[in-house]
């Protein structure tokens, strides 16, 4: 690796992994699809030691994986330009961390070569979630939800997204639609004409429902709508031609569960303006990639992250390297033993520290002793052994 601060033949001398318990700052309800998400949220990390410095990140690798990987040089894991290798994806968090760390430089500044000043992306609350199913009336339903937008404003968010599609399991169809126009447009009226909204049905509505909400909810000025029913290019190219026709500004997005093969193509055909592949799941040098082909196809990027803050952290570093960025999904809650108190939401906007690697503070006597209470670890002369 061309890095005049990094030894190439320095070697991966421990692997330790372990799952972490976040908290929300609230209960998250149900979807369109699913029942009560939760407050409590397992989030899988890895500290990798290298050359005697540590990298920490979100992975779901095996200790068996692992122990494949303890032992490798620095040269086999990373490219001269800097990245990781893709045998090695599987870890790619924890690594870009670690060469932050050992460069002294933010996994952004690595990726894009350029230091930025005051640094900030958009990002969007995606806490609101289906709380109000015990509600007897709309307007109490509204109102519930309102002060959870309410919540997010004084947080400093001035955009949301709001989970759609009550009607697909969880409220009869025709409760479930008014009840989803009513609290989008109680929610218009809660941030004021300047906030985006974007609504999330996770494939629980059909064309012809998801025209009667976008009709019934016109004065709303949505950004996008999410996932209004199972990928299909007749759908989409006819949900695109009557957004048109009605000259609603709105787009259409997807990607973010088992899309369909051909989305990205789809999407360059003009039947979808952004794709949002998990920033996890999908990985962050498949994102770089990714990314610059859809800015070359002029296609929107708002990668999916829900059910792990890292992805907020992640997603700031990948940001700069993307044109058709859109924004953060950012989904709030504390993890013990990690600092994320760098990053600081403002206007809508997080502003990105310019601290090492994906700049989170991690306590590493805490996590040192989750790992020996409920992880696993690997070290270099145990590889034999494994």
């Amino acid at each position: 690796m061309k890095f005049s601060e990094v030894n190439s033949e320095w070697k991966v001398e421990k692997i330790e992994w372990v799952s972490l318990i976040g908290e929300r700052p609230r209960p998250a309800g149900c979807n369109a699809r699913l029942g009560v998400h939760g407050k409590d949220v397992p989030l899988d990390f890895v500290r990798v030691t290298i050359g005697g410095k540590q990298g920490f990140g979100w992975s779901k690798i095996s200790k068996e994986n692992a122990a494949e990987i303890i032992g490798l040089t620095v040269e086999d894991l990373f490219t001269d330009e800097g990245k990781v290798q893709a045998d090695y994806y599987l870890i790619e968090f924890p690594l870009l961390d670690w060469l932050g760390q050992v460069t002294q430089k933010p996994v952004y500044e690595l990726m894009t070569g350029k230091k930025l000043k005051d640094y900030t992306v958009a990002c969007y609350d995606t806490s609101i979630y289906f709380n109000d199913l015990h509600c007897e009336s709309d307007e109490e339903a509204v109102a519930l939800i309102q002060e959870q937008v309410k919540e997010g404003l004084e947080k400093g968010h001035r955009s949301f997204k709001l989970k759609v599609g009550r009607g697909a399991m969880h409220m009869p169809l025709d409760i479930g639609m008014k009840r989803d126009i009513a609290i989008i447009n109680g929610v218009r009226e809660a941030t004021g004409p300047s906030a985006s909204i974007m609504i999330d049905a996770n494939n629980g509505y059909n064309l012809n429902l998801t025209k009667q909400v976008l009709i019934e909810t016109a004065q709303a000025n949505l950004t996008w709508i999410e996932e209004p029913f199972h990928e299909d290019p007749e759908y989409l190219a006819e949900l695109k031609l009557w957004l048109r026709q009605h000259q609603l500004d709105i787009m259409v997005t997807d990607g973010e569960g088992e899309a369909a093969v051909p989305i990205v193509n789809w999407a360059k055909k003009g039947y979808l303006d952004a794709i949002q592949y998990d920033i996890r799941s999908y990985g962050f040098h498949n994102w770089l990639e990714l990314g610059a082909e859809l800015d070359d196809a002029d296609v929107k990027t708002a990668p999916h992250n829900y059910g792990a803050s890292y992805g907020n952290y992640a997603l700031a570093h990948l940001a700069p390297n993307i044109n058709g960025f859109l924004f953060i999904e950012w989904d709030e809650m504390k993890i013990p033993g990690v600092d994320d108190s760098a990053y600081v939401i403002k206007e809508g906007k997080v502003a990105v520290p310019d601290l090492p690697g994906f700049g989170l503070k991690v306590n590493n006597q805490f996590f040192t002793q989750m790992v020996d209470d409920k992880g696993w670890s690997v070290e270099y002369k145990e590889k034999q052994q494994i």
